[in-house]
């Protein structure tokens, strides 16, 4: 029989696919994650574990992460800050866009990035991409950079920076943070219903999903959902509305709703565990 670890790792790699999808599409690396991971980590060992609504100690929280103590006390400390040490570090391709903006070598009188040819001595592109991430060959550098648009190639053949960062795809702020709280919510619900004891009503959740759908019915079925989506998620807001606390109430209120939500999956694409 599979430890519960075991099964909720495997649930973990289906439900991370997702998120490494946005994570990968914004130009985080591995590093980054593996920062932000461990601070998340060590920040709900230390919020949700505690004893009598109190924060945990130290040493429990170094127990249930296999952290060190010492290793708690530093990512604590990022925490404190709200800025995870990974949130500015740069991944490679920014650390070079970076260089070109920056180093004396590669910018004119008037700290503009100069255009560089493709190899050669210092300036090059060759030469930058050796000085900032000798890790990655420059072809493969300068081919990432011209696909994001970074980096155009001029009518003389050198080539231009155009972006001072990284970004494989361009994405809004605001609606990234809001992919962030809608995973949140989602993951929440069903935190709380494996966990909830036999005695506390679950959350809502459910699915309604078919395996065998024509493809054609596809638009069809998005003008059924926006239409009774809608009016279903209109009906809730006025119920929540109608239930507002009004501001002489001294009782702190509770955020309280549902959310909807598009599923669409070629069966050949399906995740599997």
């Amino acid at each position: 029989m599979e430890s519960s670890s075991t099964n909720a790792l495997r649930a973990f790699r289906i439900l991370f696919r997702p998120i490494a999808h946005i994570l990968l599409r914004a130009g985080v690396n591995w590093k980054d994650l593996l920062e932000i991971g461990k601070a998340t980590y060590v920040e709900v060992a230390t919020s949700a574990f505690g004893v009598r609504g109190r924060p945990t100690n130290v040493s429990r929280v170094a127990i249930l992460t296999g952290f060190t103590r010492r290793e708690v006390r530093r990512l604590r400390e990022l925490l404190k800050q709200n800025t995870p040490k990974a949130l500015d570090r740069m991944n490679y391709a920014t650390r070079v866009l970076s260089g070109w903006f920056q180093d004396d070598e590669y910018t004119d009188e008037s700290g503009k990035p100069l255009p560089l040819s493709a190899s050669g001595s210092t300036p090059s592109f060759e030469s930058l991409c050796y000085r900032y991430c000798s890790d990655v060959p420059a072809t493969t550098m300068l081919k990432e950079l011209k696909h994001v648009g970074a980096v155009v190639e001029g009518s003389d053949g050198r080539y231009v920076a155009k972006s001072r960062v990284y970004i494989p795809v361009l994405m809004d702020p605001e609606q990234m943070l809001r992919s962030g709280s809608v995973i949140e919510d989602i993951g929440g619900t069903i935190a709380y219903n494996l966990h909830r004891s036999e005695t506390d009503p679950s959350r809502f959740e459910r699915r309604a999903t078919n395996t065998r759908v024509a493809p054609d019915a596809v638009p069809a079925f998005r003008q059924f959902i926006e239409h009774e989506g809608q009016a279903f998620l209109e009906r809730v807001d006025a119920w929540l509305t109608e239930h507002e606390q009004t501001e002489a109430v001294e009782t702190e209120g509770v955020r309280l709703g549902i959310g909807a939500y598009w599923i669409e999956q070629p069966m050949n694409q399906r995740s599997s565990s």
